[in-house]
């Protein structure tokens, strides 16, 4: 899709002039004042690039970019004003985060080549920003699969927390959803310290010993203090050091945003409902519990849960031989050697590594040679045309 601009004005003949001379080189929109804007942005955004008047009634122009920064981070902001003085300028740059500042009249000449450079530094910084996203969670994934393999039943846990934030966050329309959804899967990384039999005691909501529980309440700062050394995941590195804790109150303690405080307490909710759900308590029962407990909590969140197609997960569940598997399937039984030693924990998803896992261990006959999954529909043609 291509890259919008907005352009705002309170005069409508500066509007028309904008579109008989530019709307053929851009793919521009108006609006007649901030309000009229903030609406456009609300409701058809977001756009690449918002040229807006400065000297506008009710709501002038450094007020509304302030506003779309608010809104839409990414976009890029140019200021017209015929107030040329020094102080109008230094405020708009401080408090909108003015990419250019030009003066009125604006030649259409002058307009173009700032509304091209505009559009360039929007892909500049939206290419880095994708860039990251795909490097850290594909980062994360990786080392999450690697993880499992070590640690089962903490990471199918992590696993399951994910996949319940994707669908949480899709339904609430969270920007940056990359974000929570790394920190699930990174939840339960400082797990990786602890004896397999604690975790899955913990999961089987087994008593610990004192020792045991000192040391379990300890791994969210474990992962804390290894994720914190990476550069920019500090923030999801505060998430899951606060995933068992009620949150600091705001300005308390470290610095913290209000994405990371929604991050949080989304982590939060999501691992004790996990658990509620791992005892067998239905989903409305679990959802409705944790509503009546977190009351200051966003109703949207807990609409999203109830909402939560029960036989997404779930699907069809049966027998399948290992040869057999393919990603995306969900393991719906523990795998553990004739020694009783446990390899997959129920509720991972099937990946390469995993399928690699068990044919060897099948190949030495440690395992049986099929697994209890559930799958996709798709993939459940497959295998049946394949058995």
């Amino acid at each position: 899709m291509a890259e919008k601009i907005l352009l705002v004005d309170d005069d409508n003949s500066i509007l028309d002039g904008y579109r008989r001379s530019l709307s053929r080189e851009f793919p521009m929109e108006t609006a007649l004042g901030g309000q009229e804007a903030l609406q456009l942005v609300a409701n058809s955004g977001p756009y690449a690039v918002v040229v807006s008047d400065m000297r506008m009634p009710g709501m002038d122009g450094i007020q509304l970019l302030r506003k779309i920064k608010a809104l839409s981070p990414d976009t890029v902001r140019v200021m017209l004003t015929g107030n040329a003085d020094t102080d109008t300028a230094i405020n708009a740059i401080n408090e909108g985060s003015i990419f250019r500042f030009l003066n009125k009249p604006c030649s259409k000449e002058v307009m173009a080549k700032t509304l091209t450079a505009a559009l360039v530094q929007y892909r500049l910084v939206n290419a880095e920003k994708q860039l990251l996203e795909q490097t850290l969670s594909g980062s994360m994934q990786v080392l999450t699969e690697v993880l499992s393999l070590v640690n089962p039943a903490a990471f199918s846990r992590a696993e399951r927390a994910r996949r319940y934030i994707h669908h949480i966050v899709t339904a609430m329309n969270l920007g940056n959803p990359w974000q929570y959804e790394v920190a699930a899967m990174m939840s339960q990384l400082g797990c990786v310290t602890l004896a397999p039999e604690t975790v899955q005691a913990v999961f089987n909501d087994e008593q610990l010993s004192p020792t045991e529980q000192t040391q379990y309440d300890a791994h969210p700062q474990v992962a804390y203090e290894l994720l914190s050394k990476i550069p920019r995941l500090e923030p999801i590195a505060w998430m899951i050091k606060h995933q068992n804790q009620p949150l600091p109150a705001p300005g308390e303690g470290d610095f913290e945003t209000p994405d990371m405080r929604r991050g949080a307490g989304i982590l939060r909710l999501i691992l004790a409902y996990e658990k509620l759900i791992h005892k067998g308590v239905s989903r409305n029962e679990a959802a409705h519990t944790l509503a009546l407990q977190n009351k200051n909590f966003s109703p949207e969140f807990f609409h999203a849960l109830v909402e939560l197609d029960p036989n997404a997960e779930e699907g069809e569940i049966r027998k399948c031989r290992i040869e057999l598997l393919t990603p995306g399937m969900i393991v719906q039984q523990e795998v553990r050697t004739n020694e009783g030693v446990l390899l997959i924990s129920k509720g991972q998803e099937v990946t390469p590594p995993l399928i690699l896992k068990l044919k060897n261990f099948h190949a030495r006959h440690l395992i049986a040679a099929d697994v209890t999954i559930s799958m996709p529909t798709t993939t459940l043609a497959f295998v049946k045309g394949a058995s």
